[in-house]
Order: structure tokens, then sequence, then C-alpha cells
């Protein structure tokens, strides 16, 4: 028995020794390094076009309305019709000037009566004057009333707005809206950045959802000389020579402006790497072994590459395979 206990205890102290020394060989073994694949971030020169969306908006605008409120007898002209100017657009209620045509007439004949009675001597001067004063009231009043009986266009254009229909009494809200769309224009708000990029007549690219891949040509007509403390930005107006009439008010547009080109970093898609729970995105840049989380600014995307505006310099190179398992200041292997 005491020969079976020491045998069992030899045994089991070789197996504590045994154990013992695969632990250390395991805690001993060396960590392997996180392989990647490099890139070099090189500088191309990069078009600086800035896209931006507005509203179509014809270029003169025209509300017609009468000066007296009146009733509409008729309105000659639809919303879509197309109008020149001087053509006649509404018809206004004209008993008031037909009464006061009646009334011209009398006084005309009580002018005359007054006047034939001066020249004898039957008449005063004062009633004399009062006389012409009532003929030149009553002219005048039908000349302004014949005026609201027709209302005619003031400008060639298309009618985008019709507020009454036939008997309606005028009410204060423009009758028609006429609006010329000869030349249409573009509102936009550019950036200050761009300031000194800008000048009248450059030329802007415009698509229209309305006509998918037909483009159209544009020139920058006003520059506003203030910029927007709150935006940052300054309004910009762009015009189209719409002699064709395709282009309507209301219509989305998107209108290009090229700035020229700039040169700048640029990466594979694969560089980037997008902060958990925000925006911003991030490079590994390799060097001496290591790798730093570097925070990129984006500029344009082209094909299978980022423009970056900032965080990283022509000649870093990039890791582009392998990020998953990486941190800052982490040291790798390197990989083709």
């Amino acid at each position: 028995m005491k020969y079976l206990k020491s045998l069992t205890l030899v045994i089991l102290a070789i197996i504590a020794v045994s154990c013992g020394d695969k632990s250390k060989e395991v805690d001993a073994a060396p960590q392997q390094k996180p392989q990647v694949k490099l890139a070099k971030a090189v500088s191309e020169s990069i078009p600086q076009t800035v896209t931006y969306t507005a509203t179509v908006e014809s270029d003169v605008k025209n509300n017609i309305s009468p000066n007296t409120p009146l009733r509409i007898e008729k309105i000659c002209v639809e919303v879509g019709d197309i109008v020149h100017k001087g053509q006649v657009l509404v018809y206004l209620d004209a008993s008031n000037l037909n009464q006061l045509k009646l009334q011209l007439e009398n006084q005309k004949i009580e002018f005359d009566r007054t006047e034939q009675l001066f020249k004898v001597g039957g008449a005063s001067k004062a009633e004399y004057d009062r006389a012409k004063m009532q003929l030149d009231l009553y002219e005048t009043q039908i000349k302004q009333l014949a005026q609201n009986a027709q209302l005619v266009a003031p400008i060639s254009g298309v009618v985008t707005a019709r507020n009454y229909d036939n008997g309606d009494m005028y009410g204060g809200s423009p009758i028609l809206t006429i609006e010329q769309t000869s030349v249409v224009k573009l509102n936009v708000n550019v950036s200050e950045d761009y300031y000194k990029l800008m000048s009248k007549g450059m030329d802007v690219d415009v698509a229209l959802d309305a006509y998918a891949g037909e483009s159209f040509s544009g020139k920058v007509t006003i520059i506003s000389p203030t910029v927007d403390q709150a935006t940052h930005t300054f309004p910009v107006e762009i015009t189209i020579n719409n002699a064709s009439q395709k282009v309507r008010p209301g219509m989305f547009a998107r209108a290009t402006i090229n700035f020229g080109s700039q040169d700048h970093v640029v990466v594979p898609d694969e560089a980037l790497v997008k902060q958990i729970g925000a925006g911003d995105r991030y490079v590994y840049v390799y060097k001496a072994g290591k790798v730093t989380y570097k925070r990129v600014e984006l500029g344009k995307h082209f094909s299978n590459r980022y423009e970056i505006l900032s965080g990283v310099t022509p000649g870093d190179d990039v890791v582009v395979a392998g990020q998953a398992r990486l941190s800052n200041n982490k040291e790798v292997e390197v990989v083709k």
C-alpha cells in the first residue's frame, strides 16, 4: 500500500509539472499581428463642380387687376394660354360706364348752353368754370372706367393663374397672372467659399426632372454683393434662354456650376471607415509598422475613389483591407 501511494504521488507530480510547462509555452507564444493591405494616397486635378437645386421662375410676372371693384363679365383666356402684349384679357361690367356716358352727354348740352350765354354776357365766369369743370370730371371718370372695362395684357407671356369665373365680383386678389417665359430664371444660394470664383456670364449646365437626359444652357446674371451671415451663402440668379417655351415656371431644376479644377488627395473607396454612431469618416494611415486613425473630410465620389479635402496627404500609405482588427497605433503586418 505504501508503495502504491508513493507511485501515485510521483505520477501526479509528473502530470502537474507537465501541465505547468505547457501553460507557460502557450503564454509565451507571440500574438499574431493583424495583416493589412495598403494603397498610396495620390494627388489629382479634380474638377470643382457644384450642383444646386432650384425651382424655375419666370423672368417677369404681372398680376392683372382692375383699379375699382367691378363685376367680371367675361374672362377671355384660360391657364396655359399664350397671350400677347395689348391683347384683351377681361371684360368688366360696363353698366356704370354707360350711365356715366349719358350723364356726359347731358353735361355737354349744359356746357354748350352755358358757354353761349357766357359769350353774350348771360352767364358769369364762375358759372362757365363750374360747367367746364363738371364736363372735365365726367370725361376723366369715363376714361378711367373705360380703361377698367377692358383689361389688356401688359406683356407677352403665358397665363399661369385664374382666380375668378365669369359673373364673379372682383374681390381684391388678381383676376389673372401672366408670366413672361421667353427667359426663365433660377435662384440659388452659393457658399461664400466660392464667392471669389463667381463671375457674371459663367456657363451653367441645367437639368430638369421633366426632361430626363436633356441639358439646358444657363448663364449667371446676378451675383448678390452681400453674404447672408447666418448661412454663409449669397444669392445668385441664373437665367435660361427659353425661346422654345419648353421650360415652364414651377419645374424642378438642378444647376451645375464648374468652378475650375484643384489638386486634391484621392484614395480608394475601400480605405474609408465609418465611425460607429456618427457620420464621420476615417482612414488608417500606415507608417513604420503601425497604423494611425485619421479623420478625413470627403469631397466628390467618382468611379471607385473619393476626393479627400483634409486629413490625408499625398504619398500616405492608407489601409484598404484588414481594418476590422485595427485600432489607433496598432502594430500591423503588411501583405501584398
